[in-house]
């Protein structure tokens, strides 16, 4: 490397993306600089549970898991009708075995056991899959951002907190390096990894119209510095974009504010019924899919439960406890009477609807058996007992159920399999990388489950930053 340059990689963003990147770049001898915009590392991976969901894993192997990246690939394409890019999503689906390997050797534990959740360590089921490809690993996504610093200090990687890069240098040759403030770092390759766009109301309204759906009970979950920085990028040296209109939206209670895990949950004995009093769905459809289905009934839909359900509810949790839901019968979310026929007059549905509805869900889940939505399966599946009591406790209680929670958004940087930005007439400009939800082509319309954006941006890191060290090495040896 001539020393023309100030670094020979610069990465923009220290989360999971950025960090796999720069790990993976200074593994391949490069010296790299990693500018954070906020104070501290992690990003929205640190936020995360840490799932990654990957194929033909040794934990699979393990746990006799069959499974190849073809497989994986065929699911994740079908299940977004081909409308990702087939490319990067293969190379997604190949790499992320080989990711879970590395990020092994590097200290994270993900144990060889069957897991029934998002957060017990293991091997799990972490959506709607055909084989279980959800590794949860011990301290979650803080205990993987720990091992990638871990692996940036001891690789040298310099790192530069509260260092937001406002633009890029590009010339006709490619990439030259940023601009951070007012200052330049010259470098032969950048990679931004700087996150989604969440947290700027401007570009959600642009990017995600379907944020609108809950309105004022919307909240974000992303890291801080999400702030869409790479759509700037984009628009200012005409590079390409994909996924526009595309996120994840989890479905939540109309009063929830935080995360499942602070958050709680609403009573397993409730059913989801829509604006003509009928049940319409398995409410415990995972969350890759739920939103989609609400879709087809408007955007939202009513949970219905009874006075026994709502008393259960465990304490010390946030938003879903029973002092919490009598609260917000006071504040007018939540509806509460003492027969159905008056919860459906408040609701403003038929009541000859909600009654049957009722009924139909009671003698079916208090048997075990959901004959219309298969929902004892979803139970099941979550190792949880598939017969529910039934909704016959008064008074009775209903609250919206929208797609509140805005978790990461897919617009991003288009790329190629090798994580290589493109400009709009789809050139690959030289040294200029994408990962993360920076990176535009892989995360589509439907959410594969949980898993698939800390794997992407972690698969997608680690590739831009092993390129970034092949072309460093194609080029001395030029020179």
């Amino acid at each position: 490397m001539s020393e023309e340059h100030d670094y020979d990689l610069v990465v923009i963003g220290a989360g999971g993306a950025g960090l796999a990147a720069a790990v993976s770049a200074a593994e391949g001898g490069l010296r790299v600089l990693v500018l954070e915009s906020e104070d501290e590392i992690g990003g929205s991976t640190q936020l995360s549970a840490g799932m990654l969901t990957a194929s033909a894993t040794g934990v699979q192997r393990e746990l006799g898991v069959a499974d190849s990246p073809a497989r994986m690939f065929q699911h994740y394409m079908d299940l977004n009708q081909w409308r990702v890019l087939p490319g990067p999503t293969r190379a997604f689906c190949e790499r992320s075995g080989p990711v879970v390997d590395w990020l092994l050797d590097l200290g994270v534990e993900i144990p060889a056991r069957f897991s029934g959740d998002a957060h017990t360590p293991g091997l799990t089921r972490a959506g709607v899959e055909d084989v279980w490809r959800g590794h949860v690993p011990v301290d979650q996504g803080y205990g993987l951002v720990l091992a990638l610093d871990r692996a940036r200090r001891r690789l040298g990687v310099d790192l530069a907190l509260g260092s937001r890069a406002t633009d890029l240098l590009l010339g006709p040759d490619g990439v030259r390096g940023v601009v951070v403030d007012d200052a330049s770092v010259t470098a032969e390759s950048v990679v931004v990894a700087s996150g989604g766009l969440a947290r700027d109301p401007d570009l959600v309204r642009e990017h995600l119209p379907d944020a609108a759906i809950a309105g004022e009970h919307l909240f974000v979950v992303a890291a801080p510095g999400s702030r869409g920085d790479h759509v700037r990028l984009a628009e200012r040296h005409d590079l390409a974009l994909f996924g526009s209109g595309w996120g994840l939206l989890l479905v939540t209670a109309e009063f929830q504010r935080f995360h499942h895990w602070r958050s709680g949950f609403p009573p397993p004995s409730r059913l989801h019924v829509d604006s003509r009093g009928n049940r319409c769905m398995d409410e415990d459809a995972p969350y890759a899919v739920s939103p989609g289905i609400l879709a087809d009934h408007g955007g939202w839909v009513w949970a219905v439960f009874d006075e026994a359900a709502r008393t259960a509810l465990p304490p010390g949790y946030a938003d879903w406890t029973a002092e919490r839901v009598l609260a917000e019968v006071e504040s007018g979310v939540v509806r509460r009477a003492g027969t159905l026929d008056e919860l459906a007059a408040l609701i403003d549905v038929p009541a000859r609807n909600l009654t049957a509805s009722v009924e139909r869900f009671n003698a079916l889940m208090t048997a075990g058996v959901d004959e219309d939505f298969l929902r004892h399966e979803s139970l099941a599946a979550k190792g949880a007992d598939p017969h529910l009591a039934p909704v016959a406790t008064g008074p009775f209680h209903a609250v919206r159920m929208v797609p509140g929670e805005l978790v990461c958004t897919h617009t991003g940087l288009r790329i190629d399999d090798r994580a290589r930005v493109l400009d709009t007439a789809g050139r690959a400009v030289p040294g200029l990388y994408a990962a993360g939800e920076a990176a535009g082509g892989v995360l589509g319309e439907r959410y594969v489950g949980g898993g698939n954006s800390v794997a992407h941006a972690l698969v997608l890191g680690r590739t831009a930053g092993s390129e970034a060290a092949r072309r460093h090495s194609s080029q001395e040896h030029r020179h």
